[in-house]
């Protein structure tokens, strides 16, 4: 049987059906004469990381399928944090943050864009202007990463259970900042959210009155005048993937925020960066994967690209990165679906839908895994519909990864204690009985 599964992870790939595509979903209007290949050489089925349903965005989407619980997640905003290298302490937490316009109504800041074009160097100028800020024991940093967007560091007495002030939608208010619900009476998540409230009043305030911003209204230019905050995290113990599953992971991805989900739960890293060609960014690192078969039990290989068309509300946008996809597909693995010693899965973490108003809808994913051993099904095309009538059937959570052992062989027999702990997989890492 295999030795390494080789996950490739398309992300943002499902989606709803529509008019202006005979009534198809993207990946079923696509052209993917590889993908089609791929689902009739083994089984299909459809997968869900979380509850039928539920949107989920890519983070807690890969934490599941990673085989973690929802209440171990430490939240997106510590999580980039890691994956962009901050030095994250115990006890602080992080947010992530960007500049945005906004205007003023009734008291309130309404959102008119998200993130306003502003040249690097106005972007440095202006985050500069609110880089740090302090309250009593309270303080936060902002750290640039790109264009507009960073990392919201805080430290001291501070929680990580208060509210978003981003509202994700232009047009209307910027949320109020309180703790959740559930730590309403926490000293430290009220005083958190008092404290962060302050900062960004602050904020708004100096950056509206800053000189770059003055000079870009004076062009009729949207001035950057606030900082909007969301999906704050903390550092927070968690088991090793090597040790909760017994096999290595490596994660071959662009984004911030998988280097820091793989850094957290222990997985190696490789950063490889996006360029305009997604099927050629997927097929080398295939490339890189396929070197490293045998010296991991999971290789994630990762692509934005369906998910970012998706974001653009162009169905047709989506149809055109996933043909792109298929191709690299080919170009990487087309003499290599028969390798006894790799397991390959194609699946995604969630749905982007290419229109209409939510970010990520609740519908499954499709998912083919094939190598030696898998039962091959009666399904001959890679599509939403397709998959979910094969041997798979509908996966969530960590049956994804359960699964995945049971293809390596690493499966244990349920009531099997070869070791103090009740592990998944098999063999565990036994104490030799001696005399």
């Amino acid at each position: 049987m295999a030795k390494t599964c080789i996950l490739i992870l398309l992300d943002g790939l499902g989606d709803r059906s529509y008019p202006d595509l005979g009534n198809e979903t993207p990946l079923e209007a696509a052209r993917t004469p590889f993908l089609d290949l791929m689902a009739s050489r083994g089984s299909c089925g459809a997968y869900h990381a979380g509850l039928a349903g539920q949107a989920l965005p890519s983070e807690n989407a890969h934490f599941a399928m990673f085989g973690y619980r929802p209440e171990e997640f430490p939240g997106r905003g510590f999580l980039e944090g890691l994956g962009w290298g901050l030095d994250m302490h115990p006890g602080e937490i992080a947010l992530l943050t960007h500049l945005s316009h906004v205007s003023v109504r009734d008291g309130a800041l309404i959102l008119e864009e998200k993130r306003p074009g502003a040249s690097v160097q106005e972007a440095r100028e202006l985050i500069e202007a609110v880089a740090f800020w302090q309250t009593g024991d309270i303080w936060f940093r902002f750290h640039h990463t790109k264009g507009v967007d960073g990392i919201l560091s805080a430290g001291g007495p501070v929680s990580r259970f208060i509210t978003d002030s981003d509202t994700m939608t232009p047009g209307g208010p910027l949320c109020a900042v309180r703790p959740w619900s559930t730590h309403a009476s926490d000293p430290k998540a009220i005083n958190t959210a008092e404290a962060l409230y302050e900062y960004l009043r602050f904020a708004h305030q100096r950056l509206d009155e800053h000189p770059v911003n003055i000079k870009r209204k004076a062009r009729g230019e949207s001035p950057a005048n606030a900082v909007v905050t969301q999906r704050a995290g903390a550092y927070s113990d968690v088991e090793p993937f090597h040790r909760r599953w017994g096999i290595r992971g490596l994660s071959i991805s662009s984004g911030a925020v998988y280097h820091g989900l793989a850094r957290f739960i222990g997985m190696d890293v490789i950063k490889d960066g996006d360029t305009d060609n997604p099927g050629e960014d997927l097929a080398r690192r295939l490339d890189a994967a396929l070197e490293r078969s045998g010296q991991y039990g999971l290789i994630h290989v990762h692509t934005k690209a369906p998910d970012e068309a998706a974001h653009k509300k162009d169905a047709g946008l989506k149809v055109r990165a996933i043909e792109s996809l298929d191709k690299g597909l080919e170009k990487a693995l087309a003499h290599r679906l028969d390798d006894p010693d790799v397991l390959i899965a194609v699946t995604s973490d969630h749905s982007t839908p290419s229109a209409g108003p939510l970010i990520h809808s609740g519908e499954t994913v499709p998912l083919a895994l094939l190598g030696q051993g898998v039962r091959v099904d009666q399904v001959q095309a890679y599509s939403e519909i397709a998959c979910a009538q094969g041997a798979l059937g509908q996966l969530r959570g960590q049956e994804f990864l359960l699964t995945i052992l049971n293809h390596l062989d690493l499966s244990k027999l349920h009531g099997i204690m070869d070791t103090p702990d009740d592990q998944p997989f098999w063999p565990g890492a036994r104490e030799p009985f001696t005399i």
